[in-house]
């Protein structure tokens, strides 16, 4: 479907109020890949809330890889049909910065599991930082990211 139809069905299921993002978002994880895919994702685009503006947990996350002189990751980036938060493409290495808020209901939780092991299947790792352990603990994390990442990587070591 062209675009500007595609757009203009999705702004008439609107109008309808038939539409359900989260279903279309359902819909989207079990067909990445598929024909048409990116053109859906991208007439979605004005109906998803902002990615989430760098929030303070992924500044203050930068600050400390910064700080640490661990290699530049790049954020937001795209993979297997999932944005990352914060990834280091070399290493294949994820660190996906979680607070409760956005991962607290069971199909939250549930599809946090899917998209790890579609990531670990296409080789990529994944780890986990809370807000409040990075909080609490901004050290020992940024060391453990830093030995994740010397696992792929001599230089980051």
């Amino acid at each position: 479907m062209e675009p500007e139809r595609l757009t203009k069905a999705i702004e008439r299921s609107e109008e309808l109020e038939l539409f359900d993002l989260r279903a279309v978002d359902d819909l989207l994880e079990r067909t990445v890949g598929h024909p048409g895919y990116g053109r859906l994702r991208r007439a979605l685009e004005l109906y998803r809330p902002a990615p989430f503006s760098r929030s303070g947990l992924e500044i203050r996350f930068l600050e400390l890889v910064e700080q640490a002189g661990l290699p530049k990751p790049v954020t937001g980036f795209n993979e297997v049909g999932y944005e990352l938060d914060v990834y280091w493409p070399g290493e294949r290495l994820v660190v996906e910065l979680d607070v409760y808020e956005t991962h607290g209901s069971r199909a939250a939780f549930e599809r946090d599991r899917v998209r790890q092991e579609d990531l670990l299947l296409a080789g990529i790792r994944m780890t986990r930082v809370t807000g409040p352990r990075l909080k609490r603990e901004p050290q020992a994390v940024i060391k453990r990211v830093r030995r994740l990442l010397s696992q792929t990587s001599p230089s980051a070591a």
